[in-house]
């Protein structure tokens, strides 16, 4: 089960605005533990439950990464990667 990773075209800015080691963990790793099992989030409810909201804790800072499985596509669909603050009316937002 191979799935091609796509990416909401702000995620790489949302990367951006997080620690450097921190943004390269989540690129080494987290992405990749996402990959290989992509139903390991939690999904998300309302309007949002098409959504999986993957939680990790780094440096005592909660940290989330939003995604889609498009499972007939075989596609990860990244919407956002952010801290634990305003996360959720910041996704809203951005999938609107």
């Amino acid at each position: 089960m191979v799935y091609e990773e796509l990416f909401h075209p702000k995620f790489k800015q949302d990367l951006k605005k997080i620690d450097k080691l921190v943004a390269k963990e989540i690129k080494d790793t987290h992405l990749d533990i996402i990959l290989k099992n992509p139903y390991i989030a939690t999904p998300l409810k309302g309007k949002l439950s098409n959504i999986r909201s993957y939680h990790f804790k780094k440096n005592r800072v909660e940290y989330r990464i939003a995604y889609e499985v498009l499972e007939d596509k075989r596609v990860i669909f990244y919407y956002m990667v952010a801290v634990r603050e305003n996360f959720y009316s910041k996704l809203n937002a951005r999938v609107d």
